[in-house]
């Protein structure tokens, strides 16, 4: 009898699955920098909780749902509101540190994950956060209600199960290195605030959340205030420690820019994060910040800056031509915008992970030769990346002219009465899709540039509301697209560049990448384990997208360009990797 028991209980333990101890950081590829902290390194150990700081949007919005396809949230609601399991540091490339979940464990053999929610998470009306809110959260942001991002996001779990009242496990369909890392991003909101039928249409219900702030007052399209939960769960644990320093956040809609910048020199609100070269080079001046009533500065950062540009629609059938494509990226003239649109301020974009490792060089490395061969890439494609065009003068302009001119007339095209047709009589007409009016100034010399051509561009600026319906949809021919990248690219970028994605509304594949060795590299970045692998996969799909002339690069800085009202204490230490109003919200304090 004896024996038998102990023959059973070996089945038994054969059968479960082996998991590594428990731990409380996530790393991917080196190892964690905060062990036993108390905080991070760029906080205020000596920051005030109190205040208030008023910032802008652009825009409006008309829902309270950040979660949905066919509406816009209020601007910072995610990241005021909503905890996660865990939070990335934003002093490395990929960390993650116990938050909702005070620590989670990895399968031996990667196929599954567990958390544990801490026992003393709580919801703003101060319910415990269970790990039944976990799932219910999750099953809703992978149901078709809600933004198919999330689908895509986590689409290699296989199924969810709750094990107890704290503990949840995810189990997956295949081996993902980056998976429990991606999982532990998940923000977890209660059961009681939406369910499955209310989560489309009860847009103006305020989320019941974990969060360090909660919407007290709020005008559609107009403002939004939120208010500190001072009883915040989470205060004191190191992941938020000496953050979330203000009582009261209000955030101010705007429709015109230049209107709001006006509001801010006339004191409606108290910080500013400008993305506008000719504002911040010409129209942030006046007595206020001659006496250093407001600071006007500069913020460096190790951001993985991605890339924007032009984005080409191709399912449209002219953009269906490289030839084309390359033809119009050729004509626009970065150094005469740089110089008398920017001021300047700007670096071309030359990667589509533009400032960081992950750039490839213009002649192909051994490295990525090996992982070409390894996942059978097309050899015609593994070549030189493509050099933009330097226009240092009228001359050189006129050259890059010429050659995009001789490639479109080698690809069988034909001008006539100045209209440039394909060699199907096609003529070339694109029709530019805008939501911002700061942009036609900037397409305005870019038209005119291929009005040589023969190509007629119209633009034209439309409601934020209708812009994104268009986006969703992919009703455009051209459109301003920009992609700025993590530290460590994982599965986001199916939703931006593989076939998957393609005709999936919603997605923010708007080239309408379409490439089975783009897409072999998407999975070599997401499932490999190694940063250095993970780097030259990177590197290689770089390659082969820039080659595609899939977008007209643009420009990004290595900075950000923020003016706020000498009112605020800032921490010494800034992190390396960060969004400007992100990091002010978080860590800045009143005076």
């Amino acid at each position: 009898m004896r024996l038998k028991k102990v023959i059973i209980l070996i089945i038994v333990l054969i059968n479960q699955t082996s998991y590594t101890h428990a731990n409380q950081s996530i790393s991917i590829g080196y190892e964690a920098k905060y062990r036993n902290f108390d905080s991070f390194d760029y906080v205020d150990s000596g920051a005030i909780k109190g205040g208030s700081i008023t910032i802008s949007a652009f825009g409006t919005f008309d829902s309270l749902n950040p979660f949905l396809l066919k509406s816009l949230s209020p601007a910072q609601v995610n990241n005021l509101m909503f905890d996660t399991l865990m939070t990335r540091s934003l002093d490395e490339p990929s960390s993650s540190y116990a938050l909702l979940a005070k620590s989670y464990r990895l399968s031996d053999d990667r196929l599954s994950v567990k958390y544990r929610i801490d026992e003393n998470a709580r919801f703003i009306n101060g319910d415990q956060v269970t790990a039944n809110d976990v799932k219910n959260s999750f099953d809703l942001l992978v149901s078709d209600e809600a933004h198919p991002q999330y689908r895509i996001y986590w689409s290699d779990v296989e199924s969810v199960e709750v094990l107890d009242k704290l503990t949840i496990k995810f189990n997956f369909k295949r081996k993902n290195p980056e998976l429990h890392m991606i999982i532990g991003d998940l923000p977890v909101f209660s059961k009681k605030w939406l369910s499955k039928n209310e989560f489309p249409s009860n847009v103006k219900k305020i989320p019941i959340t974990s969060g360090p702030y909660t919407v007290s007052e709020y005008s559609i399209g107009k403002y939004i205030l939120y208010e500190r939960n001072k009883n915040y769960w989470a205060k004191n644990i190191p992941s938020r420690k000496y953050m979330f320093n203000f009582d009261k956040i209000k955030i101010k809609y705007y429709k015109d820019m230049t209107v709001a910048l006006e509001a801010f020199k006339a004191g409606e609100y108290d910080y500013i994060h400008e993305n506008h070269s000719k504002r911040w080079a010409r129209d942030y001046e006046g007595p206020n910040f001659i006496n250093r009533k407001i600071i006007k500065t500069e913020l460096l950062h190790s951001n993985n800056t991605g890339i924007q540009g032009f984005a080409f629609n191709t399912r449209n059938k002219i953009f269906t031509d490289i030839n084309l494509r390359k033809a119009i990226s050729n004509v626009f003239n970065f150094e005469w915008s740089n110089n008398k649109l920017f001021y300047n301020q700007y670096l071309r974009s030359d990667s589509y992970f533009s400032n960081s490792e992950m750039k490839s060089k213009i002649k192909i490395e051994r490295d990525e030769l090996i992982l070409a061969e390894k996942l059978g890439i097309n050899s015609s494609k593994i070549k030189e990346k493509v050099s933009l065009p330097v226009n240092l003068s009228a001359y050189d302009y006129r050259q890059s002219l010429v050659s995009a001119k001789k490639l479109l007339d080698d690809a069988g095209y034909y001008t006539f009465d100045n209209q440039l047709y394909s060699k199907d009589n096609e003529p070339i007409v694109i029709n530019f899709l805008l939501a911002q009016k700061g942009f036609e100034r900037i397409l305005a010399p870019f038209r005119n540039n291929l009005q040589r051509l023969g190509i007629k561009l119209n633009y034209r600026t439309v409601d934020l509301s209708l812009y994104q319906q268009r986006l969703d949809s992919y009703d455009f021919d051209m459109t301003v697209v920009s992609y700025p990248q993590s530290q460590s690219p994982g599965s986001e970028l199916m939703s931006m560049f593989s076939s998957s994605s393609v005709n999936k509304n919603g997605a923010f594949n708007f080239p309408g990448i379409k490439d089975k060795d783009v897409d072999k590299l998407i999975d070599e970045i997401i499932y490999t384990k190694d940063r250095n692998e993970m780097i030259t996969a990177a590197k290689l799909m770089d390659r082969l997208l820039w080659n595609q002339y899939y977008m007209v690069p643009n420009w990004y800085i290595n900075t950000h360009r923020i003016a706020y009202y000498d009112k605020f204490e800032m921490p010494k230490n800034l992190p390396l990797y960060y969004q400007a109003t992100n990091y002010v919200l978080q860590t800045w304090s009143a005076k």
